[in-house]
């Protein structure tokens, strides 16, 4: 198994990668996101749309207009955590930015035999695994480039992406259950 090593040693991957940067999000909630200001704007009830100054979404379009895609898939579960509410809150931003972000049921994710951790595939050659505490900390990641660990993550991104719906259209199905 590879060496858990910080997460800011593999940051330059999202400038890096050439085609498709692509993230399946499986947990609850995230400390780095209750850390954040959003976390307390969305709290008050704020919406979010495209920021240019949050550097996410930056990213995300200068990779966009170089014709470079983001992508991930959303686990959620039923009913949704505060932290899931957020993601799903959130996302429309990160649409608008360029990121193509589709959601995915956590109970379909366990039917279909989905692993139940984080990690991006950038350009269906490197893997980047992330590893939490118990309270949605990261503690680090894990690359790997061996061959049967990014079949592995590309077959769990096709098998994903087929049965993932995207946010607008899942949000959208949330709003009209209540």
């Amino acid at each position: 198994m590879a060496p858990l090593i910080p997460f800011d040693a593999v940051v330059h991957y999202f400038e890096e990668f050439e085609h498709t940067a692509w993230r399946l999000e499986t947990q609850r909630a995230y400390a780095v996101d209750r850390a954040g200001e959003r976390w307390k704007r969305w709290q008050e009830g704020s919406a979010f749309g495209y920021e240019p100054d949050v550097p996410w979404h930056a990213l995300v379009r200068k990779a966009a207009e170089a014709g470079k895609r983001f992508e991930r898939v959303r686990l959620v579960d039923t009913p949704p955590t505060d932290g899931q509410r957020y993601l799903l809150a959130t996302a429309a931003g990160n649409v608008e930015a360029g990121e193509d972000i589709h959601v995915l049921t956590r109970t379909e994710a366990v039917r279909r035999g989905l692993p139940d951790f984080d990690f991006w595939l950038f350009d269906s050659r490197t893997v980047v695994t992330f590893a939490f505490d118990a309270d949605g900390n990261t503690l680090g990641v894990r690359v790997s480039e061996n061959p049967e660990t990014v079949l592995a993550a590309c077959q769990t991104r096709d098998l994903a992406w087929h049965f993932a719906i995207p946010t607008a259209a899942f949000s959208a199905s949330m709003q009209s259950a209540v």
